[in-house]
């Protein structure tokens, strides 16, 4: 892609979120998640190969179908209510969609299906980006509207994304798919936590975007992409290796890593709330996802590499 188009995509990219992000009307909200979503377009697309061909597409049609599930919400509100502000949503069934269609767009089960195959038909880098970036339009959507969501459907919502995001790693060999189920797995405990504290959720998905872009990056710069790969790049740069390993092990929530302190909290916060069913059902599915990043983790730790 030539300088001129990649200025302009990056700057389409940044425009859509912050323009989602500062709007308190639902259509102009609508607008920068459409100018978001037609610029990454290109991005996803920029490997020559059918994967990619078919990621661009998956990833079209699902954010146009949960585009066009935020227009029926808004429309439907507004012919109620008669106002188009984001912080007037007050009508049940319109809420209900509007969470639904954030929640397809950021990739969180039940409708998590296009993430995985998405970033494995990518590069690392657009999978950053998907996984970072471009969630902070919805997160904020949905942390405006937190107060109208019913608690219900946002915490079934965020245990299944647990639940699905936990199992759904455990038999990955490509690291993308890895570490698209452990987007999942984070969401659901940043979906679930949004129905009592919207402020911790918002410190949940910063704390773990801080901790997943090393990771890319790291895995960039050594053209890791599958498990095999990992085993190899510790005769080629150990510092990495290990920063990827120990990075790996925060992000899974393990104490005394930072990735621990938001699952404490949320934990907590769930305890104060007399919720003690749902915090042992967050735990325990939190144990299951553990077991894949500890996988990875003992392949780069402990076990020897084949050497050359």
């Amino acid at each position: 892609i030539n300088p001129m188009s990649i200025t302009i995509i990056t700057l389409s990219i940044i425009m859509g979120t912050i323009m989602t992000m500062s709007s308190s009307n639902w259509l102009m909200a609508w607008i920068g998640l459409e100018l978001n979503m037609l610029a990454i377009l290109p991005i996803i697309s920029k490997p020559k190969t059918t994967r990619a061909s078919e990621a661009t597409i998956k990833y079209f049609l699902t954010q146009a179908i949960a585009s066009a599930m935020m227009l029926l919400s808004s429309t439907t509100n507004a012919w109620q209510t008669g106002s188009w502000d984001i912080l007037e949503l007050k009508n049940k069934f319109s809420t209900t969609i509007m969470t639904l269609s954030l929640m397809m767009k950021m990739g969180a089960a039940p409708i998590h299906f296009w993430l995985p195959e998405v970033l494995q038909g990518t590069t690392l880098q657009t999978a950053l980006l998907i996984t970072t970036w471009q969630k902070l339009a919805p997160i904020s959507l949905m942390y405006m509207i937190s107060n109208n969501i019913q608690p219900a459907l946002l915490m079934s919502a965020g245990i299944l994304s647990m639940i699905v995001g936990g199992l759904g790693g455990i038999n990955q060999t490509q690291l993308r798919k890895t570490m698209a189920y452990s987007s999942i797995n984070n969401l659901g405990w940043t979906i679930m936590i949004m129905a009592l504290s919207p402020n911790l959720a918002v410190m949940n998905i910063f704390i773990y975007m801080i901790m997943i872009t090393p990771i890319f990056l790291m895995m960039t710069s050594t053209s890791t992409k599958t498990l095999q790969n990992l085993t190899t790049t510790w005769t080629t740069s150990t510092a990495t290796t290990l920063s990827i390993a120990l990075l790996m092990l925060s992000t899974s929530g393990l104490p005394p890593f930072t990735g621990f302190m938001p699952k404490m909290l949320a934990l907590n916060e769930l305890i104060t709330q007399k919720l003690t069913t749902l915090a042992t059902l967050a735990i325990m599915t939190s144990l299951v996802s553990l077991l894949f990043y500890l996988r990875i983790t003992y392949l780069i730790m402990v076990l020897t590499s084949p050497m050359t």
